[in-house]
């Protein structure tokens, strides 16, 4: 393998894949419950009825909501680990591949990959608010904000508790929801719920990644939710993270008088195998392992609860 092959391959890691399904499942979601209320199919007892000629699904609208999603999922990476990079807070980890901490790339080249990314996607944003509905010019310069500042700026709001309320209200509520209203021109009540499914599971990424790194971050001053609570009480949040997405597919299934919802259960094995390994006491390298299992659970939920709304 060549440098120049290496170097990309470094690129690619820092960019921290394992975290796009907390982008791709929302927008997915979202577009397969958008589709069902087009073709007129019920949305249960939070949901309408399609009226003919009032609403229009927009494929190309989701298409467009998915490639915001996934450039402010970069975009959060990048500006992650170059802000962690040069506060020092990235220089002895375990787990994805820190470019700046890692002298792999120099801080300016990485603060321009996420400005790049950002960019993409508030282009792309703002022609989809332009074509849809104005106001949501607000949530995605809100969305940028809240991806600069979760560990940049001086005072980050991810170094004092308060990134697991940011993944869930970003990749959870407004992806979801997002995507829902500009398929359609329609906001439905339902895709709330959805969006409290999916962002539970962007949650638990999270805390895989926190629990991990609780040792050094406790080092740094890093406070996050998990230095906060402690290893024993952020494995238990993180089962009752994983329970509260089951609990959230069933009740979504009841809502909306469909048993094919509940094939987002499909990853509940997956999510048993991740809390048994955390809850046994599983720690560094080991827990890189469980964000594989926590982000494999992730995509077999979005893909059962999508397949549901379309069966």
């Amino acid at each position: 393998m060549n440098a120049h092959s290496s170097q990309v391959i470094d690129w690619v890691k820092g960019a921290r894949p394992r975290t796009l399904p907390a982008a791709l499942v929302p927008v997915v979601a979202g577009s397969c419950l958008a589709y069902r209320y087009r073709t007129g199919r019920s949305l249960g007892i939070l949901g309408s009825h399609y009226r003919p000629g009032h609403d229009m699904f927009e494929l190309s609208y989701c298409l467009a909501a998915l490639v915001v999603s996934l450039a402010m999922q970069v975009g959060v990476n990048y500006a992650n680990d170059y802000s962690d990079g040069i506060k020092g807070t990235d220089d002895d980890r375990v787990g994805p591949v820190r470019l700046v901490g890692s002298k792999l790339a120099s801080p300016r080249a990485v603060k321009l990959a996420a400005l790049t990314s950002f960019t993409i996607g508030a282009a792309v944003g703002l022609v989809l608010s332009i074509e849809r509905a104005p106001w949501l010019i607000v949530v995605g310069a809100a969305s940028i904000g809240a991806g600069w500042f979760y560990t940049g700026g001086k005072n980050p709001y991810g170094y004092r508790g308060f990134g697991e309320l940011s993944v869930f209200i970003f990749f959870g509520l407004v992806a979801t929801c997002g995507t829902q209203y500009v398929a359609t021109g329609h906001f439905e009540s339902v895709s709330i719920l959805v969006g409290v499914t999916v962002g539970l599971c962007s949650i638990a990424l999270l805390e895989t990644n926190n629990l991990r790194d609780i040792v050094g971050d406790s080092q740094v001053g890093k406070k996050t939710l998990a230095v906060r609570l402690g290893d024993r009480r952020t494995r238990i949040l993180f089962v009752g993270t994983l329970f509260g997405v089951e609990i959230s597919t069933v009740v979504l299934s009841i809502i909306m008088r469909d048993a094919w919802v509940l094939l987002g259960l499909g990853g509940a094995p997956l999510a048993w195998v991740a809390g048994s390994r955390v809850t046994s006491g599983e720690t560094g390298k080991g827990l890189v392992g469980v964000l594989k299992l926590v982000s494999m659970f992730q995509v077999v939920c979005g893909i059962g609860l999508s397949l549901g709304f379309l069966l």
